[in-house]
C-alpha cells in the first residue's frame, strides 16, 4: 500500500494543492516561460511553476537538474506524510526506487547548446554535467539525505516507468 504522498507538478507543488486544484477544474496549461519560443508553433506547456529547489536542497541544487529537483521535494513530502520515523527502521532494509523517463536533458541541452552555437570557444562542458544528466541522481540524493542503504535504482520505460518502480 501507499504510506505516503507527495507530488510536484503544474497544478500544485504538494497534494493539498494539487488535490484542491484537480477538484476545481484548474489548469496547469500556460505560456512556456523557460525558453524562446519565437521560432515555434506551440507557445504554451504545463510548467511547474513558484517551484524554489533551494528550499530543501539549498546550494546542492545548482549540481543537479530540474528532474532531480522535483523528484527529491517529492519524496521529501511522501516521507513527511508516511509520518515513517527512520530513526526506528533498519535503513539497512529501506532503498529507493524512482520511475523517470529521461534524466537531465535541461543540462545537455545548457551545456552542449553553447558548444554547438559557437564551436570556436571550445567545449567547456561544466564537471557537473554527468550528475546533472543520470537519471537515477534523485535515488543517490534520496538516498544520501535520509542516510538509506536498501536498494537504489531508477526504472525507465517511457510512459511506464511509474509504474514499474511501483511494481518493483
Amino acid at each position: 500500500g501507499v504510506s505516503g504522498l507527495g507530488a510536484v507538478c503544474p497544478i500544485g507543488n504538494d497534494i493539498p494543492t494539487i488535490w484542491e486544484n484537480a477538484a476545481n477544474g484548474v489548469s496547469g496549461a500556460g505560456p512556456i516561460t523557460r525558453f524562446d519560443t519565437t521560432l515555434f508553433k506551440t507557445k504554451f506547456a504545463c510548467e511547474v511553476k513558484n517551484f524554489d529547489a533551494k528550499a530543501n536542497m539549498g546550494r546542492e541544487a545548482r549540481k543537479v537538474d530540474t528532474d532531480t529537483h522535483y523528484g527529491v521535494e517529492s519524496a521529501i513530502q511522501a516521507l513527511t506524510d508516511s509520518g515513517l520515523n527512520l530513526e526506528n527502521e533498519d535503513c539497512n532494509r529501506i532503498g529507493v526506487i524512482y520511475g523517470e523517463g529521461i534524466g537531465g536533458i535541461r543540462a545537455l541541452e545548457d551545456e552542449l547548446g553553447p558548444y554547438f552555437v559557437n564551436p570556436e570557444n571550445g567545449p567547456r562542458f561544466s564537471p557537473f554535467l554527468i550528475t546533472k544528466m543520470i537519471s537515477d541522481m534523485t535515488t543517490g540524493i534520496i538516498s544520501i539525505k535520509y542516510g538509506l542503504k536498501g536498494p537504489n535504482y531508477v526504472t525507465t520505460s517511457a510512459c511506464a516507468s511509474a509504474s514499474n518502480a511501483i511494481i518493483d
